[in-house]
């Protein structure tokens, strides 16, 4: 095979823009962590959750074991509840931490951020283990591979600090109490992004769960369309959108937003996806997790990426986290596909 003309970081900016590669990307947009690739290193859940050694170490191995043309240390959703008063739990070493309690769920709770906010946002010890993560990260690839950076947006910051349920019923019994949520939680992604940025990210990766599982397209268009276009802006690096779930009938907003990248899921058809961002978005996944990462034969991982490479998703991924007993090889499979069509200019 050919020697790779570009670099890993090369090769993610350039798809990430719709530029010309070298081969197709493959990429950890979220996470790639899994129980083989933690013992492969050595760093394991809890202390990967919680130190930044760890975190970084098994991060970095997404590209030093896998070969993924990027690495992304935040592997879980609750960075952000920790320092926005929820409870959670970090212990568990199966599982990724989530929130476990939901200050603003009660009906006479006032919505605001925590009392010094926003030193004690950033001095919190899970926000302030990213972002040490990432400098270890930095200082560990420098600019040879591409490193994410993680934010949850103002929608899915409202589920955790809201409570999913009184939120989504709240959409429609009180509105203006949800426009209260967004708006109080508008500044935190961005705060945490610059603070990500100054860290070593070289893009971020926004999630924002307004999914088609869970709430009508128009309600992203009401609630959340005019805040995603003013906020995206306010990050200064490439910003890629994840939305698990069903997304088609929302594509047509996403690409009026702003973000650069949208990752989404395999409940959507690549060749669907593509047509319907009409090149105004760029694409990151959509291999399947609970079926064909988790359970199948890397033959079988081999057919799902190449109908990715071939519907012309940009950068090819897992479509979200992946469950943590997803075998390497599988992983491994997605970057072997891309080496294998290799593209001459």
């Amino acid at each position: 095979m050919a020697a790779e003309s570009m670099t890993p970081k090369e090769r993610f900016q350039a798809a990430l823009t719709g530029q010309p590669v070298d081969r197709p990307c493959s990429a950890s947009i979220t996470s790639v962590a899994n129980f083989e690739l933690m013992d492969l290193v050595g760093a394991h859940f809890p202390a990967a959750n919680t130190d930044p050694g760890p975190m970084a170490e098994l991060a970095a191995s997404a590209h030093d074991v896998m070969g993924f043309d990027s690495v992304m240390p935040i592997f879980g959703i609750a960075q952000e509840a920790t320092a926005l008063g929820c409870v959670v739990d970090f212990s568990d070493p199966g599982n990724l931490p989530t929130p476990q309690t939901a200050p603003w769920a009660d009906r006479d709770a006032e919505i605001h951020l925590p009392d010094g906010y926003p030193d004690s946002f950033l001095e919190d010890k899970y926000v302030k283990c990213a972002l040490d993560a990432i400098r270890l990260l930095k200082e560990h690839f420098g600019d040879k591979v591409m490193i994410l950076g993680k934010v949850m947006g103002p929608w899915t910051l409202s589920y955790h600090v809201y409570n999913v349920q009184e939120f989504l019923m709240d959409t429609i019994a009180d509105p203006d109490r949800v426009r209260k949520s967004l708006d109080t939680l508008s500044e935190v992604p961005i705060l945490f992004a610059k603070a990500q940025l100054e860290a070593g990210a070289d893009a971020i990766v926004w999630a924002d769960h307004a999914t088609g599982d869970l709430i009508r397209n128009t309600m992203y268009r009401d609630f959340l369309l005019w805040r995603h276009k003013e906020l995206v802006p306010q990050v200064p690096c490439p910003v890629i959108l994840h939305c698990c779930g069903r997304s088609l009938d929302r594509i047509e907003y996403f690409r009026e937003t702003g973000f650069d990248m949208y990752h989404f899921e395999s409940a959507n058809a690549p060749e669907k996806m593509v047509a319907d961002a009409e090149g105004k978005i760029r694409l990151a996944g959509n291999i399947n997790n609970p079926q064909v990462l988790m359970q199948q034969t890397p033959a079988e991982v081999r057919v799902e990426v190449q109908r990715a490479i071939d519907a012309g998703v940009d950068i090819i991924a897992p479509e979200c986290a992946v469950p943590l007993q997803t075998p390497v090889e599988n992983l491994k499979t997605i970057v072997e596909v891309c080496k294998e069509n290799r593209r001459d200019h």
